[in-house]
C-alpha cells in the first residue's frame, strides 16, 4: 500500500491534497477503506456547510460497518463527489482518485497534519 507523496493525512484516514486557490480535496485513505470493506453507501457534508477540523461531517457505510468520516481541516464545503454518492464504490477501487469525497476551502489547517511517511508509520503499528 503506497500513500501520495503529495498528500497529508490525519491519524482519522482521510487524505487533503495540496490548496489549490484555498481550496483542497479530501479522502479516505486506501488503509482506510481495505479496512472498511465494500463501501455501499456515503453520507457527505452539504455545499455551503461549515466543518471543523477532527469533528465528524458525514459517514460511510460498508458491508462490515459504518464508519463516521472527519474533517482534516476547518472550512467551507465547496464541492461534493456525486460519483461517489452515486457509486460508492470509488472509495475502494480508487480511493486516491475518483473516490475522493469533498472539497474545502480551508480556514484553519491543525498542526498535526500527517506526511505520506508518518501516516504509514501511524498504520503499521
Amino acid at each position: 500500500m503506497s500513500n501520495p507523496q503529495q498528500l497529508r493525512y490525519s491519524k482519522e484516514h482521510e487524505w487533503l491534497s495540496a490548496a489549490e486557490d484555498g481550496v483542497s480535496t479530501v479522502g479516505i485513505t486506501e488503509f482506510a477503506a481495505n479496512a472498511l470493506g465494500d463501501v455501499v453507501y456515503a453520507q457527505l457534508p452539504e455545499v455551503g456547510s461549515t466543518v471543523e477540523a477532527g469533528e465528524t461531517c458525514g459517514e460511510l457505510e460498508s458491508t462490515k460497518s459504518v464508519s463516521d468520516l472527519y474533517s482534516p481541516v476547518t472550512g467551507e464545503i465547496t464541492e461534493i463527489n456525486e460519483d461517489v454518492v452515486n457509486d460508492p464504490s470509488l472509495v475502494n477501487s480508487a480511493p486516491f482518485e475518483g473516490g475522493w469525497l469533498f472539497k474545502v476551502r480551508i480556514s484553519d489547517e491543525p498542526a498535526d497534519l500527517l506526511s505520506a511517511d508518518e501516516y504509514a508509520a501511524h498504520t503499521a503499528g
